[in-house]
């Protein structure tokens, strides 16, 4: 059975107040139902200054998310979905946070209450970012980036001890403390020896950014070097985004303009040593279906891919709302019925 996960980012390029509350209301209402039929995890992520409208705030997203999945409740779905009675077990995978933006104490302070409100589904992983005007954007000094993610994750660890600490030069504390024990749900996200060095220095789980098995090497050598211990979540070496349709050919033609924006959108951000699982070079509709980084496929062909992963993104790039609900349905009414969910 594979890792079922629907992702949002929230991007809408055409967006007005109005329609991207009526997208985030959507997006969790989405979330609900993906929970009540059986899906793992909802992904999201964190971008600032995007003109795009991409999601800055994942955390508050997530607490949305963990509200409306608390279980016992019938979720009433829109445009003929069909509620199922949620049972509050999707996780939240926030991936990734750039952790030198966020405040240490006040990140463990959110991290922790999330943890608390869903009773532990609740999975961050910490990179450090590829976007260096993000960083000017905050008044944050690029050249820092790996101190700082160092200072973040060594204060997290130790503040939901829930004991008294020195930070700074001042003791502090951090309550409440969070459900998840010893700690809430924690990698280290990238693509550089340097994130590897650091997951394994802390004994925290390594989120290489693409398939890297090479660096998943390096990361174990390093946990043995420092006597730690820790594990990799290795993306597959195929890891489309995907979309599901009646007719493919269809939507491409209807709808192929988002998932471009989207792609050409990442291919903007990344230099050429980053490495990433879902970058793209493609610069017309047709290159990026004929590329299969992101795909479009019947409910048949897409139970019959045998990924280890599923990664459906029915939102992107500003997919209109009712095209969204369709592919999910599709894909929980359909493929993973078949699956054996």
């Amino acid at each position: 059975m594979p890792f079922s996960v629907v992702r949002f980012n929230l991007v809408d390029p055409r967006a007005t107040p109005e329609s991207l509350s009526a997208r985030y209301r959507a997006a969790v209402e989405m979330a609900a139902y993906a929970d009540g039929h059986g899906v793992d995890t909802v992904q999201t992520e964190e971008h600032h200054g995007v003109e795009n409208n991409w999601l800055p705030s994942p955390f508050a997203f997530a607490g949305a998310v963990f509200g409306a999945t608390m279980g016992g409740a019938a979720h009433s779905v829109p445009s003929g979905g069909g509620g199922r009675e949620t049972g509050g077990r999707i996780a939240v995978t926030v991936s990734a946070i750039i952790g030198p933006l966020h405040d240490p104490l006040r990140l463990a302070e959110d991290i922790a209450v999330l943890d608390l409100l869903s009773g532990g589904r609740l999975v961050t992983v910490a990179g450090i970012g590829y976007r260096p005007e993000e960083y000017e954007e905050r008044g944050v000094d690029w050249g820092r980036r790996g101190k700082l993610q160092d200072l973040l994750l060594e204060t997290l660890l130790t503040a939901w001890t829930g004991e008294p600490f020195t930070y700074q030069g001042r003791t502090v504390r951090v309550t409440p403390r969070p459900f998840t024990q010893p700690h809430p749900m924690l990698l280290v996200g990238g693509s550089s020896r340097a994130a590897a060095r650091r997951a394994a220095r802390l004994g925290l789980p390594f989120f290489p950014s693409a398939h890297l098995p090479e660096l998943e090497t390096y990361y174990r050598e390093r946990c043995a070097e420092y006597g730690t211990e820790g594990w990799t979540m290795m993306p597959a070496e195929e890891t489309p985004l995907l979309h599901l349709s009646e007719d493919p050919d269809r939507t491409w033609a209807e709808y192929g303009e988002h998932f471009l924006h989207e792609a050409r959108t990442y291919a903007s951000w990344q230099s050429k040593d980053i490495r990433s699982a879902v970058r793209s070079t493609a610069t017309t509709v047709a290159e990026l279906r004929a590329e299969g980084v992101y795909r479009v496929v019947t409910p048949r062909e897409c139970a019959a891919l045998g990924l280890e992963s599923l990664v459906l993104h029915p939102l992107c790039g500003g997919m209109p709302v009712e095209e969204g609900w369709r592919s999910l349905r599709l894909f929980c009414e359909e493929v993973l019925p078949r699956l054996g969910a």
